[in-house]
């Protein structure tokens, strides 16, 4: 704006000049004169308007000042908006305006040489200059190189599958989002693998599957979560969300390398036997690719056994949004103490790691310590008696 004519709160008469309002080609002049061609002259509203009220003064959109702190005149601005200049390329343009400006006949003079030269993305350094000013090169941008590979003639550069970035993306997050502690229980498994031992020939038989240990570490869980409710929650910001069915994930390994995670809904409901036959079931459709997305989502804790691979225990990655994950490790037979009425004696016994990851934000190391400890107890106590 050149000039203003009157001052908020003024009364203006209907067809007054209230402003006089510059196009940035050049300099007006700050007078009382009629405004030359080179401005705008804004006039007050064609219709009366009540004597009491307060004029609403039209104005030019406020002048644009750059990153660097250069001006740009509302022309300047249109003209670069209009023509898909870019903000870099704005602040290239040498200025023959006053201090430096750019002007509406440096922006032209840039779109003749831009159409001349369609590679050009920046002003030429051979551009008019003000006298008072040294010409000032073209600001190229930096050229975004992404970063070099070295690779040798023996390796080989292979792109993730879209279930593996899934599954990255996921374990980033839970990382991110949960502060991991764990704790371990060494578990005496004798009475369980005695017992499965003594069954499974007679089960296959019968049901025409195996019985494997996944169904009664699964039993094992569900109970203890009966015991502690606050292990099957997730947490919605500062609210927990105590969940009431048990829905146990097991983690499964399928073909390609990739996990999967099919989930047996409300396992704490089902005997040994149903536990047993989902979990086959399950295992096998997802090594056949044949789950349903149902049956892979809803769970409030999941299982995942390391040990099926020859490992004694691990540090599994809580599955958001679940609060806690259990690592079942190898059974291994170990020299162990063995306690009898009759004093201690040293025998062989058969061992496992239980590991468990818990999300500190809402679970105590009593809470989860406890816990895995009540998991272990069960499997220790397990019935080698019992009926299948």
């Amino acid at each position: 704006m050149v000039k203003r004519l009157f001052n908020e709160g003024d009364v203006v008469q209907v067809g007054s000049v209230i402003a006089i309002i510059s196009d940035g080609s050049g300099d007006a002049p700050v007078t009382s004169a009629p405004a030359p061609a080179a401005a705008t002259v804004v006039s007050a509203p064609s219709t009366p308007a009540p004597a009491a009220a307060t004029p609403v003064a039209a104005t030019a959109p406020a002048p644009v000042v750059s990153g660097e702190g250069r001006f740009y005149s509302p022309l300047v601005r249109t003209i670069a908006s209009e023509e898909k200049i870019s903000q870099s390329e704005l602040d290239s343009i040498p200025g023959t305006g006053a201090e430096g400006r750019v002007t509406k006949k440096d922006v032209m003079l840039y779109l003749e040489r831009r159409k001349s030269s369609p590679q050009q993305t920046t002003a030429p350094a051979t551009a008019p200059q003000p006298a008072s000013e040294p010409a000032k090169p073209a600001a190229a941008e930096p050229a975004k190189v992404a970063p070099a590979i070295s690779v040798s003639g023996d390796s080989e550069i292979v792109e993730m599958d879209r279930m593996r970035k899934l599954i990255s993306e996921h374990m980033v997050m839970s990382k991110r989002t949960s502060p991991h502690v764990t704790s371990y229980v060494e578990a005496d498994v004798t009475n369980l693998v005695m017992w499965r031992n003594k069954v499974k020939g007679q089960f296959e038989k019968r049901e025409k599957e195996k019985i494997t240990f996944t169904p009664i570490f699964i039993e094992a869980i569900a109970r203890a979560i009966k015991d502690f409710p606050m292990i099957n929650i997730s947490v919605d910001g500062t609210n927990l969300i105590i969940k009431k069915n048990i829905n146990i994930g097991m983690a499964a390994a399928l073909p390609s390398g990739n996990l999967i995670v099919p989930v047996i809904k409300n396992a704490d409901r089902m005997n040994l036997l149903g536990l047993t036959k989902s979990v086959n079931d399950l295992a096998n459709r997802a090594r056949a690719g044949k789950l349903t997305p149902d049956e892979i989502q809803g769970g409030t804790y999941t299982l995942t056994n390391v040990g099926s691979f020859g490992n004694v225990m691990g540090t599994p990655i809580i599955n958001q949004p679940q609060v806690a994950i259990m690592a079942v490790g190898a059974i291994r037979k170990k020299p162990a103490v063995i306690e009898t009425p009759y004093g201690d004696t040293i025998g062989i016994r058969h061992m496992m790691f239980l590991s468990h990851a818990y999300d500190h934000r809402v679970v105590d190391g009593a809470l989860g310590g406890s816990f895995v400890r009540r998991v272990a107890d069960y499997l220790e106590q397990f019935d080698i008696n019992r009926e299948i």
